[in-house]
């Protein structure tokens, strides 16, 4: 007999865990939000291992996108703050459309930033 010994894979012990549709479809979720298949998740959980998600670039591409129109938004009413010359023909109602457009925008990465960041405070539920 050759004395050579076969390491055991993953699949040589499977643990079934019965859950309700609702916690397979929560569980599918989070999985699917922290990039790994569902059974490296709740291996990585089991073994007490901090699952992180991975960030969505499209997600992040936006957020700097409106952190430049906050920027810019900024600037501008800096520049109208400070009286300079090249404002003067800014109104009240123009000041007010770009407090209005700030405001707006904040809105908008708080909604994103809120997407982000809830599948990661469901997963520290788990």
């Amino acid at each position: 007999m050759d004395p050579i010994s076969k390491t055991p894979t993953r699949k040589a012990r499977q643990l079934r865990v019965p859950v309700l549709q609702e916690e397979a479809a929560a569980i599918r979720q989070l999985a699917s939000a922290a990039g790994l298949p569902v059974a490296a998740y709740l291996r990585n959980v089991g073994l007490g291992y901090r699952v992180h998600g991975i960030l969505d670039h499209q997600r992040v591409e936006e957020l700097a996108r409106i952190n430049g129109d906050l920027a810019r938004l900024g600037g501008l009413l800096k520049l109208w703050l400070m009286d300079d010359p090249r404002t003067a023909q800014f109104g009240e109602t123009t000041i007010l459309a770009v407090l209005s457009k700030i405001e707006d925008t904040q809105r908008e990465m708080q909604n994103i930033m809120r997407d982000v960041v809830v599948p990661t405070a469901a997963r520290k539920r788990l």
